[in-house]
């Protein structure tokens, strides 16, 4: 007997936090609670892979949330957060030196204590994730999810046309080979070059100590992307909090 898509499905598990899914998915921004309620009524939703129904309720600190496909962040307790790290800023929020540090730029910004999603070293600026959410950072980090990052390098020049393949093909390191994902020329001036360098390697000084031993030290590096994420027109030293969208795309970055 072919089974009705429509029949009742077994109650999903209701725990104590749980609120009527309309107002959950309104207070994580993503309409008003009619709107929702006629995305629930539209099949939209789900909730922990079950198709929702109008009634039903969810926990936002404990219930995955798809709409339209798209996981939603509903526990309006976690952030994410841009930054525009400037050159000369170590990251981390408690320097025992007293340089200049994440928390100088935060402040009073951020109710939530967040912490920073890989590093960049102190001379090189661009792009940062903050974030209170340590399983997605976590995942953003571990190299098996391999989320790509691009960057904006000033190095020594010329470049040699068979530079990219040779990035591409892999160049060996003290502690192991890394290859590039992309690599291209952005221009020339003299005896600099930009060059564009996208990878997944997380391992430090990685792509400093790569151009240095292709022959090409690095004089300025700026992070331009993070998966998704890109730096734009983020001005340096300043914060944005990423949009519902941003953040659903940070999730699909590593398969959730």
């Amino acid at each position: 007997m072919r089974r009705d898509d429509r029949a009742p499905k077994p109650d999903a598990p209701v725990y104590e936090g749980a609120e009527r899914l309309q107002k959950v998915l309104a207070a994580a921004g993503v309409g008003s609670r009619r709107a929702c309620e006629d995305l629930i009524f539209r099949r939209r939703v789900t909730v922990n892979g079950r198709v929702a129904q109008l009634g039903d309720k969810a926990d936002p600190a404990r219930d995955v949330i798809h709409v339209d496909g798209e996981r939603l962040q509903a526990d309006v307790r976690l952030v994410y957060v841009a930054m525009n790290k400037p050159r000369g800023v170590v990251t981390t929020m408690a320097d025992e030196k007293g340089r200049t540090e994440l928390a100088d730029f935060i402040g009073a910004r951020l109710e939530q204590r967040v912490y920073h999603v890989g590093r960049l070293d102190a001379d090189s600026e661009g792009l940062l994730l903050l974030t209170n959410d340590g399983t997605l950072a976590h995942k953003l980090m571990h190299p098996s999810y391999e989320v790509l990052k691009t960057y904006l390098a000033e190095v020594a020049g010329p470049i040699p046309r068979n530079l990219g393949k040779r990035l591409t093909a892999g160049v060996d390191l003290e502690d192991g080979p890394v290859k590039v994902d992309a690599f291209k020329v952005v221009g020339t001036l003299g005896k600099t070059a930009q060059v564009e360098l996208t990878l997944h390697e997380g391992r430090k000084h990685i792509v400093r100590r790569l151009m240095a031993e292709v022959g090409h030290p690095v004089s300025r590096l700026i992070r331009t992307s993070i998966g998704p994420i890109k730096l734009g027109d983020l001005r340096t030293g300043r914060l944005r909090r990423l949009t519902n969208a941003e953040v659903a795309a940070l999730f699909k970055a590593v398969g959730d």
